[in-house]
């Protein structure tokens, strides 16, 4: 009968637990953002050759391997090399795996703890014993062998517990949010780093072919100024262009060597251990069509914004944590206990020793101290909704600037190709003219000079397009909530 009412209580205060309120306001998404676009009017923009442009897809999905984009075998088996050997990433799977875990330790609150004990005490009664004029003693010890079991549950009548749980889930997210943010910049980082390498590769060769280039124009006005044809004016213009051009390779190679060295770091290898792929902007493919994510879908994707209102949601619970305090707490607790005088006799011959009881606090005075914690978290939640906001709209500004940026690209483009369609036909004049004798080679020297500027500048504007690319999706989010992203769910 007693355990029949035992069982009976037990199930009656966690219905009641579970029925109570969960004081403190609920968690509501913010919303979505108004505009319905990224961009402000603007001026119309120059003339551009269809071939430059991108077309943006609105409202299409970015892929989850996004870098894939740009047809390149080399670059997505280091990205996914990366992806496999980051400290980063193991770092923060490490730390989502703690905060996951914080859950559980939340949750465990809400049921009840048991816990077994068991001892032994040994006593001894002495007795005086009158002797030959000599006091002496006597007596008997006895022991005492105890084992039970005792429980406590603490009644979460007003959510505190259940606030706390809240709290730790949106915490965790906050770190799954972390590990994705991770996951995006170090996928943008490698791409960033890999088109690097081949824009600094391009801008060697292309610096080298400049500097031969103007070694002939060097020994040309010398012998110039030898013969008289030329002043020493002449000489010290055309040695100053070489040194000109020589001083800037030891900076391009400087920073091709830090490309490879960053982009080491970046597979988890150090720079002595491993060697990059030598990528070339030749054998990667700008895309055409580009997904472009409307800003209501934007602060649903980005890491970085999931990220800021999930910390909103864990401030959210946190002022319910603060007001269940304000209330009464009942924690209920129970023990049975045998007790034998023999080890042996716990299980055969004992005496059961049992109790159960409640405690009830309640909070009356504490200088105010509650209510300034009630205060403080919502002010912290206050802070963090503004956190939100200039987080969403940073995302914003951030695909605005991109979007712009491949505007503008392929304007510069569209006029980078036609100064190296005008070079390239200026330098087959001259060679045509220098073959027959009607120009100088000086004027030829020249003509090669332009050519190979006009070739460096569109090669750039090329490079630039594709980092504006990889920027966007970056901005877009990188596709990584797509079930095939590596990425622990």
């Amino acid at each position: 009968m007693r355990c029949y009412a035992t069982s009976t209580l037990t199930a009656t205060l966690a219905a009641l637990t579970l029925a109570g309120c969960a004081v403190g306001p609920d968690f509501k998404s913010p919303p979505a953002p108004a505009a319905e676009g990224y961009l402000h009017p603007a001026p119309a923009p120059g003339k551009t050759d269809a071939q430059d442009l991108q077309h943006l897809d609105s409202g299409a999905e970015v892929a989850a391997q996004w870098w894939q984009l740009f047809q390149s075998p080399a670059l997505d088996e280091v990205v996914r090399a990366a992806i496999a050997a980051s400290p980063t990433l193991a770092a923060a799977d490490a730390t989502l795996a703690q905060a996951r875990e914080q859950v559980v330790i939340a949750r465990a609150a809400l049921l009840p703890s048991l816990s077994g004990n068991a001892g032994v005490q040994h006593s001894r009664t002495t007795t005086g014993v009158p002797g030959l004029g000599a006091p002496g003693s006597s007596g008997s010890g006895s022991n005492l062998y105890t084992m039970g079991l005792s429980a406590s549950y603490s009644l979460d009548l007003f959510g505190g517990i259940r606030r706390n749980i809240e709290q730790q889930s949106a915490l965790a997210e906050y770190q799954r949010y972390e590990l994705a943010a991770a996951y995006l910049t170090l996928t943008g980082d490698v791409v960033n780093e890999a088109l690097t390498i081949a824009s600094t590769r391009l801008q060697i060769a292309t610096t080298e072919e400049l500097i031969e280039v103007d070694r002939k124009d060097l020994a040309l006005t010398q012998r110039e100024f030898e013969v008289g044809t030329a002043t020493r004016a002449d000489v010290l213009t055309a040695d100053s262009q070489l040194a000109a051009d020589l001083t800037q390779l030891p900076t391009l190679h400087k920073q091709l060597e830090q490309a490879y060295d960053a982009l080491s770091v970046l597979v988890g290898r150090a720079p002595a251990e491993w060697k990059s792929h030598e990528f070339d902007i030749g054998e990667l493919t700008l895309p055409r069509e580009v997904p472009l994510s409307l800003p209501a879908r934007l602060v649903r994707q980005r890491p970085d914004v999931l990220a800021a209102e999930a910390q909103l949601h864990a401030s959210n619970a946190a002022i319910g944590v603060a007001i269940a305090q304000e209330f009464p707490s009942l924690d209920l607790s129970a023990s049975v206990t045998r007790q034998a005088l023999e080890a042996g006799a716990l299980f055969h011959q004992f005496n059961t020793l049992w109790d159960a009881g409640g405690a009830l606090a309640l909070p009356i005075f504490e200088g105010g101290a509650q209510a300034a914690q009630v205060r403080a978290a919502r002010d912290t939640h206050t802070a963090q909704a503004a956190t939100y906001r200039a987080v969403v709209l940073e995302a914003l500004g951030q695909v605005a600037d991109d979007l712009w940026a491949l505007e503008y690209d392929a304007e510069l483009l569209t006029v980078d190709r036609h100064s190296v369609e005008v070079a390239s036909e200026a330098l087959k004049l001259q060679q045509k003219s220098y073959a027959v004798g009607t120009t100088s080679v000086l004027s030829l020297i020249t003509a090669e000079r332009i050519y190979a500027q006009a070739r460096l500048s569109y090669a750039t504007a090329q490079i630039q397009q594709f980092q504006d690319t990889a920027g966007l999706l970056v901005a877009l989010g990188g596709g990584w909530w797509q079930e095939q992203a590596p990425l622990p769910k």
